[in-house]
Parts: structure tokens; sequence; C-alpha cells
């Protein structure tokens, strides 16, 4: 599927992945790095362990129907292959793109590789370096790549691009991709009904580009189901190893198996997986670290894939894709797991080893190195091709022998302890082997040395089968593994390179020798040549990542001989490696650390959806919505078949239906283990046939779905089955319920490294039956009355052993059963064991029975439970009879067929055996009640739709694909509380403690009425203060002018007519509602103003004054309106009268009085109590500006400020007696209006400045 990368840079710089139905759109925040760097942003920042700041970019993957992406336009011109992931360099983030690649190999039909030829570097957060790698570098020439800063075209780019680097080492030729199928891991460790890649079972470990992809592997996990879906399918996310990946053709006359009659050609794929745990360069890299990480460590793995004729038989194909076998040997290479160095030096053969730590102190990491390795591969062959004669090659040999006799996994005591042993060596002087006539062809004697191991570890194989279901159903075509690799060969030399190549071609052939063998094939010599190119080119290839050059000894691994052209080759690479490895090697070390994210203070991109990460976390936390339990039932049934098939055609009836409680009949699911399915003989050890085991299959679904159909029920189809040499398991389920299974895997595991101990292992197989995992293991361990502790490390094997996808262990699941024969025998003798069953005390023989005893001492099987044994020992009988042993061996009877169960959620019902006599074992069986997590998808989809439309109304414009400022909230988004239980961050506009982002309104009221408050206290309530909360301000009574006016003043400013001399008009009588002692009518001075359109309450006018002492306040308005009025005008000083009381006259006062001057004022106010101003609910109260100097006079004044300029008093109407002391005179008779005024400015700043005083001019706004 092509990808195209699209560009928006206004309002946000924004690059968008698109494909034909969705796009994944990343947006750079800068508030996190950006906003710090400036000082504009301080209070909040995702900081790394080291300090630096974390990048951030938000991210949302939507449909393409949703999207709107028509400011985008074109930044690729020609379509990608997906993304890299993203990195960060100089606090720059860049988005990595597969830019160019090439198929070079198909593992199998379906699966391709890539080889990755150009990658493209894109800058979220600057358009600086839009068009500087596509000037100096032609992205699809590898000769380019070698020449670091050779500039192709005349004109040099305007800015070097930071990522340079980079983008050679990522298109050089070495790094490889797959949309198909998981390239990280072996053939045998992928699950085989994988239909895409599956993204949470890559392999880190081999993963190069896991720095850059991490942050976008989290954010797919925090997608909902559906839409995780869409983007796997989408293959945007592309995941890249490092190493050799090619496949050759093998025509159809030089193939080893026939595969004339389907006429496609088979097909020879070599993949060599360089891990990224501890890469570098040659002598930057060497030895191991703490964590059991060794240097060019390199998985490599032979495929050979046949067609057969299944699906082309007869009438139509099941599928497109052609079935077949294939064949997997995988080998690994690596460095001498001590912590050893080695410096460069320009004289070849000189250069110097140093041990840098002691043999007790390497021994922990030799440990944990090899304990992964034995965990994931099984047991370890070593094979050393260090020389004996040179001091510092003779020094790692030692160091790496006293390691494997002190190894963990060697510490095995006991009988046949030899077979146990997980970790053996094999010590070959490759230069002294080689010295002689015979050359390089002398290598070849090591497989004498290690034919042993190569037979128990075997290879690993499977086939393609079609099975008919019953009525006329299609065929339905699956993978079944026939044969597993159970063990490895880790080959090393000094620099695991051209000795080791050698050493690994002739092991891969020997791997492939013998799965022909078994099928009674042989290969000729034309496939054994392009077999021998493959492993050369292997070999060049990983030379040139480690050392700079081409493998030495290439000619002879390629062509069998050793000519004198290839002689003078491998000198010209040597002085090539000495130039590289002195030189260049640091830089290239240094890419290859800022790849993998190592340098210190590197940090990781965070991305962040706010949309789907709140949906993802609301929707765990309200899973009781759309979750509900359920009880199933479970069967579980083992027998040992002592390799008999007589018994296929015998009615199973009463082992596998057996006559229970009728809830316990038709099971959802039935586990059936078989044991010695196949004679253990020598020839079957590697011959694992399968044919037997789908002989059984059939014959028990056949019993179950003939039960089925009497009771009316649904069929049983076969869900998985494995096979490990005579131990079989078959999962059966109910056609009803597959649509709640999912994840279903198996795999097997030996107990013994021998080719023999091969009869002795497991078969596991586990499922997710909705929302709970269940895990079940059939076993057969080893055999013999006293090997009890054999017995036990054949169980600890098991279960520290076998491993599903994701490194998921037994223990990993929430419900485990394990059935099967585990040969525990009863340590009575024969005749009192057979004299209790006579008398039926079986209480008596379960009180001596090995496994109860070695169970309560917790030597096996620990927190495993196992129900009351009813049922009379199984093991052993005369065939076709209920007699004990009759033989001259005479064994004692026991219960070596046993059914055990660990997890809260299961409970047994059922436990007893069956009466078949066609072996000389009886078959058990057990009955289980399992409760189950049951997922609603239609209520949980609902759910998770109600919770986007909701987040998205919340968020806003705040996501990666909407415009918008930038604003303080969308830094906080994506940010987790500091801790559980804390609500998230706050900014200026959202805060927890206020629903849906409203803004903040008090409730606050004051003690008492009049009560306003005190301006003199600090803004900060937390700063201590001695001034009190509330204070009361008293009014003075004055009288009530008439005017036209009906509403504030304040609410628009008064026409420019105001200023030609005519008389303004008083503003209509204040009369605030509900306020008693305040119902005394005011006076204003006469002005004239615009008839205002608000409805807002009228403001309260300001209180009479002294002239000479009066206090102004504050010049504001309400916070309802929206444009203030101009100042009023100075008045003349020839009308303003100092002797006379005065009205304070201005529209723009506030509405918080001035204290009056006279005690007259508030002649009823107590002398200890402030008086408080009118409380008016319609409008907030400003803070005030001191104007004047207040008298010293009683409490009832408000306290002094400071003096500043008072201006012209205005001029004083005539007053009556009355109105001189305190009371108003609304019945006087006209007063003479104010003579005309000169034209003026009321905005003319310098007007204001020179004649107003203090007075303060104010803009409309």
């Amino acid at each position: 599927m092509s990808v195209r990368v699209l560009l928006r840079d206004y309002p946000h710089r924004s690059i968008a992945l698109v494909t034909s139905t969705h796009a994944l759109i990343f947006r750079h925040t800068p508030s996190t790095s950006d906003l710090i760097a400036n000082g504009s942003l301080t209070s909040i920042s995702r900081t790394s362990l080291d300090g630096s700041s974390v990048p951030k970019c938000m991210v949302e993957f939507s449909n393409i129907h949703d999207t709107d992406l028509s400011d985008y336009r074109t930044l690729s011109p020609l379509p990608i292959h997906g993304t890299l992931g993203l990195i960060t360099i100089n606090n720059d983030v860049f988005l990595c793109v597969v830019a160019g690649a090439t198929k070079v190999a198909q593992v199998r039909p379906g699966e391709t590789v890539e080889r990755i030829l150009a990658v493209e570097f894109f800058c979220l957060n600057s358009s600086d370096y839009d068009n500087t790698l596509g000037d100096n570098l032609d992205p699809y020439s590898l000769e380019a790549q070698d020449n670091y800063g050779y500039n192709v075209n005349r004109r040099d780019p305007i800015l070097e691009h930071p990522c340079v680097e980079l983008q050679k080492m990522l298109g050089n030729g070495s790094f490889y991709f797959s949309t198909d199928f998981d390239l990280t891991n072996r053939l045998q460790d992928r699950p085989t009904e994988a239909s895409m890649l599956d993204i949470d079972s890559l392999d880190e470990s081999f993963l190069w580009n896991s720095y850059m992809i991490n942050p976008l592997v989290k954010f797919r996990q925090r997608l909902v189901e559906r839409e995780r879906e869409a983007l796997d399918h989408s293959r945007i996310l592309t995941s890249a190893i490092r190493g050799f990946v090619l496949t050759i053709t093998i025509p159809t006359s030089s193939a080893p198996l026939s595969s004339k009659k389907t006429g496609l050609p088979s097909t020879l794929t070599l993949i060599s997986r360089l891990s990224c745990r501890r890469a570098g360069t040659r002598f930057n890299s060497r030895g191991i670290d703490d964590d059991g990480n060794v240097a060019n460590f390199v998985e490599s793995e032979t495929i050979y894939w046949c067609p057969t004729v299944n699906g082309y038989s007869q009438g139509e194909s099941v599928s497109d894709k052609p079935g077949g076998i294939c064949f997997s040997y995988a080998q690994i290479r690596g460095s001498v797991p001590v912590f050893w160095e080695q410096a460069a030096g320009l004289i070849p053969g000189q250069q110097k080893i140093t041990i840098t730590r002691s043999q007790e102190g390497s021994q922990p990491a030799f440990d944990k190195h090899f304990g992964e390795l034995e965990e994931n591969y099984g047991s370890v062959h070593i094979v050393n091709l260090l020389s004996e004669t040179k001091p510092g090659e003779a020094e790692l040999t030692k160091l790496y022998r006293y390691g494997v006799r002190h190894s963990a996994l060697n510490q095995v005591e006991g009988k046949n302890s030899r077979d146990h042993q997980l970790l053996r060596e094999t010590e070959f002087d490759f230069h002294a082997e080689t010295k002689g006539p015979n050359g390089y062809e002398a290598a070849s004697m090591i497989r004498r040395l290690i034919e042993h191991s190569a037979d128990g570890f075997a290879y690993y194989l499977s086939e393609e089968v079609e099975e008919i279901p019953d009525d006329d159903e299609r065929p339905i075509r699956r993978t079944v593994p026939v044969l597993e690799q159970e063990g490895v060969f880790r080959t090393n030399c000094l620099d695991c390179l051209d000795r080791t190549n050698l050493i690994q071609t002739i092991i891969s052939q020997m791997a492939i020798e013998a799965f022909l063998g078994h099928r009674g094939e042989r290969a000729a010599s034309d496939f054994w040549m392009r077999h021998s190119s493959l492993w050369a080119d292997n070999g060049d290839a990983l030379s040139r990542i480690y050392a700079g050059t081409g493998a030495l000894k290439s000619s002879f691994t390629r062509h069998g001989k050793m000519s004198l052209a290839g002689a003078i080759a491998d000198a010209r690479k040597s002085a090539t490696r000495l130039y590289i490895n002195n030189f260049a090697d640091k830089a290239r070390q240094n890419t290859i650390d800022i790849l993998l994210g190592r340098l210190v203070g590197q940090t990781p991109v965070h991305l962040f959806d706010p949309i789907s990460d709140y949906v993802t976390a609301e929707l765990s936390r309200r899973s009781s919505e759309y979750q509900s339990s359920q009880i199933i039932n479970i069967y579980a049934g083992t027998f040992n078949l002592n390799g008999r098939t007589n018994g296929i055609e015998e009615d199973l009836s009463a082992w596998l239906c057996p006559e229970v409680e009728a809830s316990q009949q038709q099971p959802e699911i039935v586990a059936v283990g078989f044991q010695e399915i196949v004679e253990l003989s020598p020839q079957q050890i590697m011959n694992s046939d399968p044919t037997r085991k789908q002989m059984w299959e059939v014959a028990v679904k056949k019993t179950l779905n003939r039960h089925a159909r009497a009771a009316g029920s649904d069929k049983y189809v076969l869900l998985r089955s494995g096979q490990l040499v005579g131990a079989a398991l078959c999962i059966f389920v109910k056609r009803s319920v597959l649509r709640h299974i999912k994840n279903v895997e198996g795999n097997v595991k030996k107990t013994g490294m021998s080719g023999m101990a091969g009869n002795k292992g497991a078969v596991a197989i586990r499922m997710e039956y909705a929302n709970t995992q269940i895990c079940i293991v059939t076993a057969h361990l080893a055999a013999g009355f006293a090997n009890y502790e054999e017995r036990n490390r054949d169980y600890a094997t098991i279960h520290h052993g076998l491993r599903f996808q994701h490194k998921r262990g037994i223990d990993d699941h929430d419900t485990v059963i394990w059935l099967g024969d585990f040969n525990y025998r009863i340590g009575l003798g024969s005749e009192k064991v057979k004299k209790l069953i006579q008398m039926g005390d079986l209480e008596a023989l379960y009180e001596n029975d090995q496994l109860n005893l070695q169970m309560v001492a917790g030597l096996t099987f620990p927190y495993y439970s196992e129900s009351r044994i009813t049922f009379n020992p199984t093991y052993k009988f005369d065939l076709g009879n209920d007699n004990y042993d009759t033989s001259d061996k005479a064994r004692i009877p026991a219960w070596t067929d046993r059914i055990l169960r660990k997890g809260q959620n299961i409970r047994q019902i059922n436990y007893n055996s069956a009466p078949l006599r066609f072996s000389d074992h009886r078959p058990v069986y057990a009955t289980f009640q399992c409760t189950v997590n049951i997922v609603d998808e239609v209520i949980r989809e609902a759910l998770s739709r109600e919770l986007y439309e909701r987040r998205r109304m919340d968020v806003g414009s705040t996501t990666a694909n909407t415009g918008g400022d930038d604003t303080d909230d969308e830094d906080l988004i994506g940010y987790d509380p500091v801790e559980p239980g804390l609500p998230p961050a706050s900014s200026d506009k959202k805060k927890w403690w206020l629903e849906n982002g409203k803004y903040a309104r008090s409730d606050v009221q004051p003690d008492q009425k009049n009560a306003v408050p005190n301006p003199k206290r600090p803004s900060n309530p937390y700063t201590y203060s001695d001034e009190p909360d509330w204070v009361t301000v008293s009014r003075n009574p004055a009288r009530n002018l008439s005017s036209k006016s009906s509403a504030s003043p304040l609410r628009q400013p008064p026409s420019r007519s105001n200023t030609n001399g005519v008389t303004r008009k008083l503003p209509p009588p204040y009369n605030p509602a509900g306020i008693a002692p305040l119902n005394k009518k005011l006076s204003q001075a006469s002005i004239r103003s615009t008839p205002p359109t608000s409805t807002n309450p009228i403001l309260p006018p300001p209180s009479l004054t002294s002239s000479n002492e009066r206090r102004l306040s504050t010049s504001t308005t309400s916070s309802n309106s929206k444009r203030p009025p101009p100042p009023v005008a100075k008045k003349p000083v020839h009308l303003s009268n100092p002797n006379t009381p005065a009205l304070t006259s201005s529209p723009t006062l506030s509405a918080i009085s001035v204290a009056s001057t006279s005690r007259a004022a508030a002649p009823n106010s107590p002398p200890n109590k402030r008086i408080p101003a009118a409380d008016h609910p319609g409008f907030s109260l400003p803070p005030r500006r001191a104007t004047g100097t207040p008298p010293v006079t009683t409490r009832t004044n408000v306290e002094a400020r400071k003096p500043v300029a008072t201006p012209p008093p205005p001029p004083q109407p005539r007053r009556s007696a009355t109105a001189k002391a305190g009371v108003s005179a609304n019945d006087e008779g006209p007063r003479p209006g104010l003579p005309p005024r000169p034209p003026r400015n009321l905005l003319d700043e310098n007007d204001g400045a020179s004649n107003g005083g203090s007075w303060e001019p104010l803009r409309p706004t």
C-alpha cells in the first residue's frame, strides 16, 4: 500500500502520512522545547532522566474521509514505504521515512522482504531542512553513500542537514524490512495463523529502529482495537533489521525435493539478523556487557521452501498461496562472552587483546548471556575457533572454558545428567587444522565433532495440509509444525566474521542433508553451489557492517577452493580494514549510537493524542459496563497409547464423552493429550511423521461430533494441534465459540539434549477465550521408578524453557492445565500395592505417591492442585484386560497419568479413568468449570464512540490536524497526574476544579450588609496583613437632580455636543433595590449624555465631599460594559465655590463612594464601626486610586491616603440652608445653567495632561 507524505505550513506545521483509507498526522508542540529555551514556558515540562526536556508531538490517526487535507501540499514527490519512526537531533524532531526499496527475498508465498535503498528525514518543527538532503545525495546510488560529504550538484546546499550521516547509514543497503511478516523472529517463533505483521511480537534485540519506532508503538497500544487494526493494515509503521537477506531460486532440475507436479520452483533463503543490543564497529565493540549482550551477535536462519501438490489436485484452490513444505535451521555467532578489549593498530595481527575483568567477575554476565540463549533456543553447543598458539586468543579460550565449566546450565547431577546438560563446548583451532595441504577443506572435520548434537537439535519443519470438514464445506488449509529445532550452535572466532562464516556454512549444509536424508532425498552439486554462494554473500555483508570490508576466505566459501585471485583479494581487504578501523570507525560508531538513542542527553519523542489517549483510559476505567463473566466447561483427557493404532477404530465414548452431570456434557473446549503416539525407536525420534497424529485427530473429532448431534449441540472443530515425537496435544472447540477465541499459539520443549532424550518433553497450546488466557500442556516426563528427581528437572526445564510469543511463559496465563504421563510412581512394593488396590485403600497408596510427596515438599509443580483420586492406578496393565503387569519385570502399579490445574477462576468437577484396554495405560479425564470474562463488542464500540465525541467537544481545536493559536492548555494535554488519584495539570483557562472549562465564579458573601471588599488588603490572600477583609463606607445624603437620561452614563460615552456650551442633563435618580439604609436620594452635577441602549444596572453616584479635601475614586467601568466613556471636562475656576459643599460630578467615578468630610455625613454611625458602601450585585467592584487627601476625622471615614494634586473645584450652585445642613432640597426652583464652553477634544492627551491635573483621559474601546 503506497503512502504519501503531505505538509501543511500554517497555522501549525504538520506532516501527514496518507494512505488510500487513513491518515497519520504529526504536529510538533513547541511549548516544550522552544518555549522553554526562550523562557516563555518554565512552569511545566516533561524531562528525561538526565534533566533534559522531552520533545512533544501531537499525533492523530483518523479515517481519510474524516480528515481535512485541503491545506496540505505534497512534501515527497514519490510514494514512500512507511516510516521508521521519530528522532530528535539538536532539539529538532525529524520523521524518518523509507523513500526507496527493492525486493530481495520471498521466504514463502506472500512473505516478501525488501532492502532499504534510501531514507528521508522531514523536520516537524522547522522548514529549514525541507530541501537539503536531495541536493547533495543521490538516494538510489549505493556508491554515493560511501562518499561522505561529496556534493554531486554544482550548487552547495544552504544548510547541512543534521541527519545526513544517519541517512547514509540507513541507505547503505544493510537494512531490510517486511510489511508481510515479522522479520525479527525466526520462522519457528512466528505464529502459524498470523495473517499480517504483528507489531506487538517484534523482537527488540534485532529491531534496529526500536528507539525511533517505540513512541509510535506506544501510541498504537493506546488506540482502541478498531483503530489499531486499521493502523496495522495501513502498513505505515515499518520494522527494520540489519544484516543480510537474500532468496535464490532453485530450478526444478536442481531442487532436492521433487516439485514437478506443481510446476513451481523451490526457493532457498538466508536471513541474518544482527543484534542491536551491543552494536558497534570492530574495535569499538568487543566482548560482553553486564546485561549479557555480546558484540557482533548474529542469528542466521537458512530456509528452504518447496511447493507441494496440496491445493492443486482437485477443484479450486482454497487459497491464493500455494502450499508447501518449509524447512528452517537457525544458528548464532557472537563475540567471546567475557570482558575484553582490543586496540586498533596499523600493524596487522599486532592488535593487543586486554582482559578487563577477572574470571569470577565475568561469570554473572556469562550466565546471563547463556541463560537467555537457553530460553530462546534451548540447548547450546559452543564451537570455539580461536587459536591455541596466539597468546591473546589462548587467554580468551581459557576464560571461555572457565565460564562453561562454572555455568549454571551445567550444574546437573544424577543419572543421565549428561543428557540434561544444556551447554557443551567444542574447541576447534581453525588455523591449525587448515594449515595442511588440504587447506580450508580440512575445516569439514568439524562435522564429526558436532554431529551428535546436530542430531539432537533437529530442525524446524512445517507442512501445509488441507482438512476436509464435515458436510460439504470447502477444505481448510493450515500450517502444521511437524518438527521443532531444540538447540543451537554458537560459533565464534575473534571477529566472528571469516572463520565463523565458513564453519556456519558447513553446519547449515549438515542440517539440510539431515532433512533430506529423513525424506530419502539427496541434493545435486548445483544446489550446494548455490547454497555456498548464498553464504559467501552473507559473510561479505556482515563483514562490511562490522569491519568495513567484505569477508576474507569468501573465495573458498563461494567456490570450494582457494585461488590466487582470492588470496590477492584478501590482502586488499586486510589493508582496507586497517584504514577504516583506525580512521573511520569512530564516526561510524557515533552514527550507530545516535540511531539507537545511546548518546548522553538524547531523549525520545513523546507522542500524545488528546482524544484517543483519553478514550482508552476511560474504556479501561469503565470496563464493567461492557464486560461480563461467563462459566464455560473444559474437558481434559490424557492417554498413553503405547504406540498402538488398533484402538483408533474402537469406541472412545467412555473416555471422551463419559457419563457425567448434564451441565458437564458438551463442553466448550476439549483438550486431548497423547503420549507414545508412535513407537519410540531411534528411527522415529527424528522422523516425527504427523500421519499418526492426524489419524487420532479424526477419531476424536468423529466421536465428539457423534455425541454432539445426538444432543442437538454444535459441532466441534479442531482449533490447533502440536506434536513432539511421541507426545501430541489436540484442542477441539465448539464452532459457536470460535468468535471468542483468538491468539492461539503452540510450542514444544524437549527435556534432554541427545537424540534419544527427545522422546520426552512437552507440547503446549495457549489461547485467549475472550479476555481470559488459557494454557494447556501435555508432558511425558522421564521414566524409571527412582528417577523422581529427574522428573522434577524435566518439569523445571519445561516450565522455564517453554515460551510463546512476547516471551510469554506458562505461568503468564489465568488458567493452566497440565495433563500427561508424568511417570511418578508409588513408593511401595508391587504386592503391597496390589493388595491395597484390592482392599480399595486408595488413601494409603496416595500417601506414598511420589508426585504427592514432591508437591508437598515444593520440589515440583508448585501452586498446582489435583483433585482427590478415586480411581485405581492407571499403569501398568496387560494388553486387553484389567490385570496389572504379569511379565517378568512386574512393574509396580502407579498413577502415572495425571491432570493438574492452576488458577483462581477454575474449579474441577470430575476426575476419573476410562476402561479402554488396548494400551498398557488407562486413559484419564477431568472436567472443569472455568469463569471467563466476555466483552460485548457492540456496547464497547458504542461507548468508545460516545467518549470520542465527548472528548472531541472538550478538546476542541487542540488536535494534530486542526488550526488555532497555541495556548497553555495545549501544552498541558497529554500530561498525566503526577500520582494516581490526583487531578491532571491545569492552565489559566482549564482548571481541574472547574467543569468543562467554565470561568471561575465566587460565592463569597460579606459577613454583614453594606460591606465591600477592603481595597487596602493585598491581592495575595496568603500574605499576612492587618487589614480587614471587608469595610463599610457611609454615603452622604444629597439631593437627586432630575434628568432625562434613563440609563447609566457609564454604558455610552457622552456625545460631542456636550462640549458645545449646552447644559448637559443629569441621569435619573439612583434607587438600588433591596438596600434599605441607602434609599436616600443623592444628587449629581448637571451633565448631558447620549441615551445608551444598555440594560445594565445603574451605578450609584459618588457622595458629597469637601472641594479642597475631596478624594476621587479610580476611573473605571462596569465589568459588563465594553466601551469606557471619555473623561468629563474640567470646570472653570470661576464657577467653583470652595466654601460651599458640592457634588462630585463625573460619569467615570467608581461605585465606591467617597466619605464625607463632615461628621454630619453619617450622624448615626457607631464610632468603632466602618460605614459600608453600597453592595450592588450587578457589577464588580474595581480597585480605587487615591486622588486627594482625606480628612482625618472619626473612624467612619476611610483611612487617610497620600495627598496628590487636587483639580480645581467645580462650580457650586446656590443652596438653601437645609441643603447646607445636609438635607436634600428637591423643592428648589430652577437653577441657572452653566455658561457656554468652548469646543474641546476630550480625547486630546496633551490637553488633558496640561490642564487636567490628575484626571486621566480614557479612550473608548
